[in-house]
């Protein structure tokens, strides 16, 4: 009977036995038991087949992932299609695009007046007090009068407040930008051919009657024409300042135009630590004149720390003791007011106006002593009431600060986007840094038409407004109202304000800054890279210039980075306990190296720049260099014919020297690389070229090259460059999903060809 009948006749009887059990006869249950006994030994023998640890190979194959099929448009509907809907014009898009460019349309109509009410103006408040003496102080730094530090503050206030998409974000003068501005203007100001020296600067009504354009009795010693004017010193200089602000609200707003915030994310975090700690201690220096009453010039140019210093030390002996004794009272009363409102801070509902008690005091202390009279004590002068006329930047200076304005652009955003995703995090809120940077950029272009400088967001500011209750930017309405009414009321009273208690104020609030010195020691023990480039952007801005400082830090911090690709950490990886987990053996113990072959990781991407870096590692690792190990063979080659030459001829025998090309083939450790790609993210040309090098340098010694954990960019950029054509290949021969895979492959391809050459 053949089997077909005999498993069909069983299958029968199976059937019948669930319905009949009773009518069974002999053969049928002779036929049952014998198909029974048939299916259980295929059953087992199947089962010892899968699970048997001698197999070569498993029975079920890997899964094969098929990847997608993505279909691109064409480049030229897919601009047309963003030009339709760029260029359509309907209600809702007119209505979405001006509620877009204006956030204060959509949120203000919302604004929940009982809940939010107290907090902004309270917090609105605070910020213009301290925000008034502020404004004064900086002007220092920048060069210019203090009238237009309040004319800054102001305007700067309100338009974030229309543009702004922050509720926390305190947008005004800033010390990094007056220090930038202020060496912007000094260099200017003495290339015009004007005297340095603050003694020499003409009276407060000079600025005012150049400032409108008007010729007067008092006429400067020294004026330069722009614009059909004849500029005095100061009027000079908050020219220069409003055309280099100008400039810089205008790339601030290119960059959001063509969608250009990217070029902020080259700011790493230490080289922006760097940077605004070293430009701190040029702010200190800077200042350190006035704290001792000293009537020198500010030095322009590079090294203005240590020249600055060299200065004072040699004029030491100039020291105005009036201006030293108010000094030292100043910077008592206002780092005692900051200790008490640190330690305290939890208990206070609200920050100790101390820089407003300062100013206070001192103001009446000098009016009434008549310090500036009876002690030669240098003094703010007039600041004039009310607002003066708009006016348009000078375009002649532009060409000589367009440069200048480039950092300037780029700190400001970054230090504004920055605050602004921080704090809109911390209260759960989102923020949009392409709105952030044009609402910056107007914060600098418009007001340039009313005699203001550059403005960023302050962290200082900004922490106070959020410490005392601040919900939405309300409250930079009401700090504006404050500024308000000291430009059209109380500018006057601060005529006789000591030039070194605004130097007093500016310093105490570098402390936050200067303190980042004792950051140092934690920052080396987490990251060494960090430290040095923190170290490298503080020395160059402190010691070189605030521009160079910047630039060399940039510089220095991407080629940091570049030489962390071209020295990336690469390992061998060994197998974890029969497992398909492989890592590295020098980090982790109990790792088996697989038998014969090597597991190769790079952490890095290969491209031009670190090719040869990949390729010593990988030489380094395995210990074979395939254009070595090939010249080697070829000279033991060469070797043992002419050895088998001269017997030959001495034994008077004919023989055929090609026999011993086999002899010479010396045996490696190994017959197969896997390159472990799970962290390279990308390859470029040059790499692709160096894989294709690799497998048939390889291939001449008798060692295989494998491919395993690929990510896509990386199959698609072989794929493209016709990598698997190249070198005759197909891509499941090459290329592998797991570790794992590409080792059980390597060990099946090598016990193939071990049967093949013992048969051959």
């Amino acid at each position: 009977m053949s089997r077909h009948h005999t498993w069909r006749h069983g299958r029968s009887c199976l059937q019948d036995a669930l319905t009949l059990p009773l009518l069974w006869s002999a053969a049928d249950s002779l036929w049952a038991f014998s198909f029974i006994s048939t299916c259980c030994l295929l059953f087992f023998n199947k089962t010892m087949e899968e699970v048997s640890p001698d197999s070569e190979t498993p029975l079920v194959p890997p899964p094969l992932l098929e990847r997608r099929v993505r279909q691109r448009q064409p480049a030229v509907s897919v601009l047309k299609s963003k030009l339709r809907k760029g260029l359509t014009c309907s209600g809702p898009k007119v209505r979405s695009t001006l509620t877009g460019f204006f956030p204060v349309v959509r949120w203000l109509p919302k604004y929940k007046l009982k809940e939010y009410i107290w907090g902004d103006v309270m917090s609105g408040v605070i910020v213009g007090v301290i925000l008034v003496p502020q404004a004064i102080a900086y002007c220092l730094l920048a060069g210019v009068p203090p009238i237009y530090g309040l004319y800054t503050s102001f305007y700067a206030n309100i338009i974030y407040f229309l543009m702004g998409t922050s509720r926390h974000v305190s947008v005004g003068i800033f010390s990094l930008m007056s220090l930038m501005v202020g060496q912007v203007v000094v260099r200017e100001v003495f290339a015009a051919g004007f005297d340095l020296n603050e003694d020499s600067t003409p009276s407060p009504h000079e600025v005012l009657n150049d400032t409108l354009g008007a010729n007067l009795t008092l006429t400067p010693e020294h004026t330069v024409e722009v614009m059909g004017m004849q500029l005095g010193k100061d009027s000079f200089a908050i020219s220069v300042a409003v055309a280099v602000t100008f400039l810089a609200g205008v790339y601030q707003i290119l960059m959001a135009v063509f969608r250009l915030g990217f070029v902020s994310v080259y700011l790493s975090a230490p080289m922006l630590d760097g940077f605004a700690t070293g430009a701190s201690f040029t702010i200190l220096t800077v200042q350190a004149k006035y704290l001792l009453g000293l009537k020198i010039p500010r030095h322009q140019g590079y090294g203005t720390v240590v020249i600055t210093w060299i200065n004072i030390f040699s004029n030491i002996h100039k020291t105005n003791l009036c201006d030293l004794i108010t000094s030292a009272i100043c910077i008592t009363i206002l780092v005692a007011g900051k200790e008490i409102q640190d330690r305290y801070k939890d208990r206070l509902k609200i920050p100790l106006p101390t820089e407003l008690v300062v100013v206070a005091g001192a103001t009446l202390a000098s009016h009434f002593g008549e310090f500036s009279t009876r002690y030669h004590s240098s003094v703010s002068g007039h600041i004039p009431t009310g607002f003066i006329p708009p006016q348009i930047p000078a375009f002649s200076m532009m060409p000589r600060v367009a440069l200048d304005a480039i950092p300037l652009a780029v700190i400001s955003f970054a230090f504004t986007v920055s605050l602004s995703e921080m704090f809109a995090k911390k209260h759960g809120y989102t923020v949009r840094p392409n709105q952030e940077m044009v609402a910056i950029g107007l914060c600098n272009v418009v007001p340039s038409f009313f005699h203001c400088f550059t403005t960023s967001a302050a962290l200082a500011k900004t922490m106070v407004k959020d410490s005392t209750g601040c919900q939405t930017q309300v409250s930079s309405l009401i700090s504006a109202l404050v500024v308000l009414l000291v430009l059209l009321f109380f500018a006057p009273y601060f005529q006789a304000l000591q030039k070194c208690v605004l130097a007093c104020i500016i310093i105490v609030s570098l402390r936050g800054a200067l303190r980042k010195f004792r950051d140092v020691p934690a920052k080396w023990r987490s990251s060494r890279m960090d430290a040095v480039v923190w170290l490298v952007a503080m020395s160059a801005t402190a010691l070189i210039s605030v521009e160079l400082g910047l630039l060399v830090g940039i510089v220095f911090s991407m080629s940091c980075v570049i030489y962390k690709t071209q020295n990336p950490k690469v390992s061998l990886l060994g197998q974890v306990n029969d497992t398909d987990l492989y890592e590295d053996i020098e980090e982790y113990k109990n790792l088996t190296a697989p038998s014969r072959v090597k597991i190769f990781r790079f952490q890095a991407p290969l491209y031009y720049a670190n090719k040869n870096s990949f390729l010593k590692a990988l030489y380094k690792a395995v210990g074979v260099e395939p254009f070595l190990e090939l010249t080697k063979r070829k000279k033991a080659e060469k070797k043992e014919k002419d050895k088998s030459k001269k017997q030959a001829k001495t034994n008077g025998e004919k023989t055929n020297f090609d026999v011993f090309v086999g002899l010479v083939q010396r045996e490696l450790e190994f017959h197969t690389i896997v390159l472990d790609c799970s962290a390279i993210p990308f390859i470029d040309s040059t790499g692709m070229a160096t894989f294709q090098a690799l497998v048939k340098e390889y291939k001449e010694i008798g060692v295989s090259v494998l491919l395993a954990c690929c990510n896509t960019p990386i199959i698609d950029a072989l794929k493209k460059g016709e990598f698997f054509e190249k070198i005759n290949k197909d891509i499941s021969d090459l290329l592998f999903y797991t570790v794992h895979a590409a080792v059980l492959h390597a060990n099946r391809v090598a016990e193939e060809n071990k049967a093949e050459d013992s048969v051959v």
